[in-house]
């Protein structure tokens, strides 16, 4: 066995107490107390500087090796999904509306695994920055992390930058997926608001009902997507909600829907936002109604260095072994904010398999689900494998 892997094997019990301790107390947003302290508590002992966000509740830990050398980036989320857990688990959660539905217990737990192993070498050429980051789940805690100087914490910006994401489906428990290129999805929301004139249902001749418009609207968008975009760049545009009237005999005045898109390339994002305005317009003036337009962009597509994603792959299949890394065919759709790291350092993001081990990856809940349970038996590896990246990336300099 790979010494990396036997050394955090030994932590794996550990680490187990420790997400199973974070799951049952999930915490949402920027501001995650008690996940921070949990995670300072975890860290105490080792030889680490430490810094906590200002604002938000970040922790960010630095590892000064015994020699002059690069600095590389490991990061981890924290943050739980506003859901109500339907697992059977015995730690499952004890917060009405909050659940680590995403797995990022199991970061955050793989993330101080690999600390604590790296502390023991007194041989880094270099540093590690271990990012520990509250609010990917539509926050942009990433981004907030950036703003506050995460890739200054060494006087130097690192060479190259790493995560792990595990997968409650999709993939076996303690398989890596990883690719080059866009490896997850840009992320926007879009609010529409259309403005008619509301009145008598049985009269429908003298208002300027917006529902018709707003629902001619909704089916418009999926052909401009599907004729618009090349089948080999995508974007996938979903309405999520849509809202018009209280009463079966009343023409309200607004209808409003709202909706998530993903794309795959800076391009295609931004040629959709202007593509929908004009869909959403040019509707809204053929039935004498008006609309209202709010394109949020959220995240941005996440990008793999080439040479990062080679690299992860060639430390993940010398780590697990040859059977245990795959080269993922295409992108995911759903977005992470580690994109905004990786728009500002070259680096790598990889998919860990973590379906429970009574359940079929093609079959289990998803990420997200209020189904969705995880395998604890990864965390050793995802901890060897954060440490095995950056022990190999600071040799290579």
């Amino acid at each position: 066995m790979n010494h990396t892997l036997a050394e955090a094997a030994a932590l794996q019990d550990d680490l187990q107490d420790l997400r199973r301790d974070l799951h049952t107390e999930p915490e949402l947003g920027l501001h995650l107390p008690a996940t921070q302290d949990k995670v300072l508590r975890s860290l105490e002992g080792l030889p680490l500087e430490i810094t906590t966000g200002r604002a938000l509740s970040s922790v960010t830990a630095v590892l000064r090796g015994g020699a002059p050398g690069p600095t590389v980036l490991l990061r981890a989320d924290m943050d739980a999904l506003p859901l109500d857990e339907h697992t059977g688990v015995e730690f499952r959660s004890r917060r009405t509306g909050a659940m680590h539905a995403c797995g990022h217990d199991l970061h955050t737990a793989m993330l101080v695994g690999a600390a604590r192993l790296l502390s023991r070498r007194d041989d880094l050429p270099g540093s590690v920055v271990f990012m520990f980051q509250p609010g990917e789940e539509g926050y942009a805690g990433a981004r907030m992390m950036i703003d506050e100087g995460v890739l200054e914490a060494t006087w130097q910006k690192p060479v190259a930058a790493y995560a792990l994401h595990v997968t409650s489906s999709l993939l076996p428990s303690g398989f890596v997926l990883c690719k080059d290129g866009p490896i997850m999805a840009a992320a926007d929301t879009v609010t529409v608001t259309v403005h008619g004139k509301g009145g008598h249902s049985s009269m429908p001749y003298v208002t300027r009902d917006p529902i018709p418009a707003a629902c001619e609207m909704v089916g418009a968008l999926q052909t401009f997507v599907t004729r618009s975009f090349n089948v080999f760049d995508p974007v996938v545009l979903t309405v999520g909600s849509f809202h018009a009237g209280d009463a079966p005999n009343v023409i309200p005045h607004d209808a409003m829907f709202t909706a998530t898109v993903r794309s795959f390339s800076a391009e295609s994002q931004k040629k959709v936002q202007t593509g929908l305005r004009r869909v959403v317009e040019g509707i809204a003036a053929a039935h004498d109604v008006s609309a209202d337009v709010d394109y949020r962009v959220d995240y941005p597509v996440t990008v793999n260095d080439p040479g990062e994603a080679a690299f992860l792959g060639a430390a993940a299949r010398g780590l697990l072994g040859e059977d245990r890394y795959m080269d993922a065919p295409h992108p995911v759709s759903a977005s992470e904010d580690f994109s905004f790291v990786l728009d500002a350092v070259p680096g790598a993001m990889a998919l860990l398999g973590a379906c429970a081990p009574d359940r079929d990856p093609l079959t289990a809940p998803g990420n997200h689900s209020a189904e969705a349970e995880f395998d604890d038996s990864v965390l050793a590896r995802g901890s060897a494998l954060y440490a095995e990246l950056a022990l190999r990336r600071l040799h290579r300099g």
